[in-house]
């Protein structure tokens, strides 16, 4: 009888074992899975816009060096260059927000953590990303801006070089 009961527990841990669901295939866990993928896309195109901020400002700085009330136009490079400094720390934070997300994910599937530690840190994330999110349009606004306003400017200058051209013939 004893050897009947042991094999029943055998049997009945085995059962709980083989039955109990592998953490990655949770819905909620796919579901995660899914979107880290939205954040990696969402980091890849910020770093891309990055990127672009700065080879904005070379070409911002590159037509200024040929103006001569050039003191505008500094102030709106310093401009720039601080909504520039401002995206790269955000770019940062970013892709540091995605490799503790992806940590996330490795000790849920390890079973490190439960489904209900994984689901409050995977919303706090998501919460996370979004504000970064938001701040990304933000500053990137802010340097579509600074670039129009400066394009304006020099249009300007270059209308008035001519006028001056003009008046000396």
């Amino acid at each position: 009888m004893k050897t009947l009961s042991k094999l029943t527990v055998l049997v009945a841990a085995i059962l709980f074992v083989s039955c109990k669901q592998n953490p990655a295939e949770s819905p909620e866990h796919k579901a995660m899975v899914e979107k880290h993928k939205t954040m990696e896309t969402s980091h890849e195109t910020m770093a891309q816009e990055h990127n672009a901020m700065k080879d904005d400002h070379q070409q911002m700085v590159n037509a200024h060096k040929t103006l001569e009330n050039d003191s505008i136009h500094v102030i709106t490079e310093k401009k720039h260059t601080d909504v520039l400094a401002k995206h790269g720390e955000l770019i940062a934070a970013h892709k540091a927000l995605i490799e503790k997300h992806a940590e996330l994910e490795a000790k849920h599937v390890s079973g490190e953590i439960t489904l209900e530690q994984m689901t409050k840190e995977h919303e706090s994330m998501s919460a996370e990303h979004e504000t970064m999110e938001k701040e990304h349009q933000k500053l990137a606004s802010e340097h579509k801006r600074i670039k129009e306003e400066d394009e304006k400017m020099i249009k300007e200058d270059q209308e008035k070089e001519k006028e001056g051209e003009a008046d000396k013939e």
